[in-house]
């Protein structure tokens, strides 16, 4: 099994993927909702630092002057478990995070981690895009620091476009130039569970299948 296919079982068995029902924030019905939040405890905190770790690697954007920044407040426990799994690979490397609002006392400033300077290369760690809001609140932060961002890291790509026909994923590379690593994508999630038990239980049957399918070809990209 692929880290892909380890991801995926083991955000269902976290409770972090689930099928059935729901409502997004837009107001559409889907067959399937990703909640990060679901995670709680050391045990998953470390492994989750270890698939962002793996999905780094393989992007072909790890260098020596590579810093990883979590926006807040998700991003934040992301950075600091994606650093620590990096660097139980032999990648000792620094991370950073932003305040909501900027420090006027002590050290002072909007930053924690890593001080930020020219040439250090950027990767943003976070969950999931939906608008690209907190991105695009922090890159001002980071490009004033003279750092460059390489590439923005997340978990599942549901690759729903928005409002118009673009995702955000696609509006952050054609308004930026930053492109994005997911973990894994909703085709991902369908091709490894879509009949595949996990621990005894189906969780993507030939009706959640058909459900999933509809719902992608009318919202996806």
């Amino acid at each position: 099994m692929d880290y892909k296919s380890e991801f995926i079982t083991f955000m269902a068995r976290a409770g972090a993927l689930t099928f059935g029902d729901f409502v997004t924030k837009s107001g559409r019905k889907t067959p399937y909702f990703v909640n990060t939040g679901k995670y709680s405890s050391g045990g998953q905190i470390a492994q989750l630092g270890g698939f962002y770790a793996d999905c780094i690697m393989g992007s072909g954007k790890l260098s020596k002057n590579t810093v990883l920044f979590g926006p807040a407040y998700k991003g934040i426990s992301l950075a600091v478990a994606t650093a620590i799994a990096l660097a139980g690979r032999g990648v000792d490397i620094g991370y950073c995070f932003n305040r909501k609002e900027a420090k006027d006392h002590g050290e002072g400033g909007a930053l924690v981690g890593h001080k930020l300077r020219k040439g250090d290369r950027v990767l943003i760690i976070e969950d999931v895009i939906t608008a690209g809001t907190a991105v695009r609140e922090v890159l001002p932060i980071l490009r004033d620091a003279g750092a460059v961002v390489d590439g923005l890291i997340i978990s599942v790509d549901r690759m729903e476009r928005g409002t118009g026909s673009r995702t955000a994923i696609q509006e952050i590379w054609e308004e930026y130039g930053i492109p994005t690593y997911p973990i894994v994508t909703v085709r991902d999630i369908l091709g490894c569970l879509h009949g595949t038990p996990v621990d005894g239980k189906v969780r993507i049957d030939d009706e959640i299948a058909q459900r999933m399918k509809a719902y992608m070809s009318e919202y996806c990209v």
